[in-house]
């Protein structure tokens, strides 16, 4: 949100954008003055807008901002330096506010966000198919190595350039790390050190990152044999993956997914292991092979 009222990384995010704004001057006037307000372009803002559940998908991170406990928003909204006073009732917990909140953020994505949703999906699982090469290439040494320019691991401490001096102290806690498309530069980290320890950063994409992906063949090859919608999770699952990220992935709900994956295995193409209370997907050397003759696996 922050960074579209700035001109950090013109060249990545420029065309995002003038899209961004175009569709946002379609939304009411005070859905944007308060979107604005909760995330200015610097500074802190509220760490309820960045619920863990919003890993599951838009309805369900807004189902958590809007359940934010009242004492919680009241002291939260606190780190806002120049919040207006027509917040009060959203600091309150006022129901009226808290559902006009809601509108807000759905408008937001859905302006901003969803058009480019695909991109930015694609983007983020790249990253964590890197990371994932690195951690078991080389362990945690390796993954946090691989962070970027912004962040410098000297063991037992990871170092980020941040605009104040600050320490987070891990005591035994673990760290999430989000990699984000919009982050630019500077990691972000949630505001109160007592939340679970959360650091997003910056992945590493072109300044063309907006551009759907080039899918070769497959639209017509692959998708011929497979049907579309199979082909497709045919390729998500290169790199391996349990069905709610095939379906969070490929944009089908968990029982589609479910459905075309069961195909997909019933016919050679993938396989499923249990590891404890996941199941992850995977290619079979057919299903590999198939990728590879129709010109879609990796190079």
């Amino acid at each position: 949100m922050n960074l579209l009222a700035t001109r950090q990384g013109r060249a990545v995010f420029d065309i995002w954008r003038a899209d961004a704004r175009r569709a946002l001057r379609r939304l009411p006037r005070h859905q944007l003055h308060l979107v604005r307000a909760l995330a200015p372009p610097r500074g802190s803002f509220p760490d309820f807008l960045n619920p863990p559940e919003a890993s599951q998908g838009l309805a369900e991170g807004v189902e958590a901002v809007l359940s934010t406990p009242r004492r919680r928003l009241g002291q939260e909204m606190t780190v806002l330096a120049r919040a207006p006073r027509w917040l009060r009732p959203l600091a309150d917990g006022e129901p009226a506010a808290l559902e006009f909140l809601g509108k807000a953020l759905h408008g937001y994505f859905h302006a901003a966000l969803a058009p480019h949703w695909p991109a930015v999906r694609a983007q983020v699982e790249a990253d964590r198919a890197v990371r994932a090469r690195e951690m078991l290439r080389g362990g945690v040494d390796a993954l946090l190595s691989g962070l970027g320019p912004s962040l410098r691991w000297r063991p037992p401490v990871l170092e980020s350039a941040y605009p104040f001096d600050r320490d987070l102290r891990l005591n035994g806690r673990g760290l999430l790390l989000v990699p984000s498309v919009f982050c630019w530069q500077t990691p972000i980290t949630l505001t109160d050190p007592h939340l679970p320890p959360v650091l997003v950063y910056p992945v590493a994409r072109s300044y063309r990152w907006w551009l759907p992906q080039q899918t070769g063949p497959e639209p017509r090859t692959l998708a011929r044999l497979l049907g579309h919608g199979r082909a497709v999770v045919l390729r998500a699952l290169e790199d391996g993956c349990t069905t709610s990220e095939v379906a969070r992935r490929v944009g089908v709900t968990p029982a589609t997914a479910s459905e075309h994956v069961g195909i997909l295995r019933e016919a050679g193409l993938a396989a499923s292991v249990r590891d404890r209370n996941t199941v992850l997907h995977v290619l079979t050397p057919l299903g590999a092979s198939l990728l590879t003759a129709n010109g879609c696996g990796r190079q």
